[in-house]
């Protein structure tokens, strides 16, 4: 079997198990996603969608965001950690999408990631979810099962995500990406993974070692 059609297995086992492919950060609005996703850098998606529902609540557009004192969002963000950073580079993206890109946010990897605080997790996160465009999103849910399940060898996220653009339909890797969280989170844990309640054992290199083993 190759790896592409071990991918293509992987995707249909995963949309079976979770039809629908939910982001597990709360947000209405397209820019209020970036900012949740810069907020999760080193945090739990749970902790960051405590914070965002009061920040979304105080802070409803990007002029919102622009306008603000980074001070105030500090203190609305602390728990996330590195707050002085992550409030700074808030603030800091919002102006730069009113000055620089008209008050939308672009539509490029290219360009997303020109803006403070975003990387490639984030802009991959964008343009699946606001732009349904094909993205991988290497989280590290996304690392650790990808590599369990011999679909890469790679660790450092911009070399799995080129890795799985090489497997993975481009109409299904952002769909694919969200099952993955699903599934670290349920199934195909850190630490404790429940291979006995897992459906993707027979296409699991690390599961089939550790058989052998």
């Amino acid at each position: 079997m190759t790896k592409k059609e071990r991918a293509l297995l992987v995707c249909e086992a995963l949309e079976k198990r979770y039809p629908d492919a939910l982001c597990s950060l709360v947000y209405t609005k397209p820019h209020e996603l970036m900012i949740a996703g810069r907020l999760s850098a080193q945090c739990t998606d749970e902790r960051v969608n405590i914070v965002t529902k009061v920040l979304f609540d105080r802070y409803r557009s990007i002029d919102d965001f622009a306008a603000a004192e980074v001070s105030d969002i500090e203190e609305i963000v602390r728990p996330c950690g590195l707050y002085k950073t992550k409030a700074k580079s808030i603030v800091e993206m919002c102006r730069a999408i009113k000055e620089r890109f008209g008050g939308e946010i672009p539509s490029t990897i290219e360009e997303l990631t020109t803006l403070p605080g975003i990387g490639r997790k984030t802009a991959n996160l964008i343009l699946g979810d606001v732009f349904h465009l094909p993205a991988v999103v290497t989280d590290t849910h996304c690392i650790r099962i990808t590599g369990r399940l011999g679909l890469t060898s790679e660790t450092e996220p911009e070399k799995v995500e080129s890795d799985l653009r090489k497997l993975l339909p481009p109409e299904k890797s952002s769909d694919f990406c969200h099952r993955i969280v699903l599934f670290g989170r349920d199934v195909c844990k850190a630490r404790g993974e429940r291979c006995g309640e897992c459906p993707l054992t027979e296409l699991c290199k690390a599961y089939k070692k550790k058989q052998k083993a």
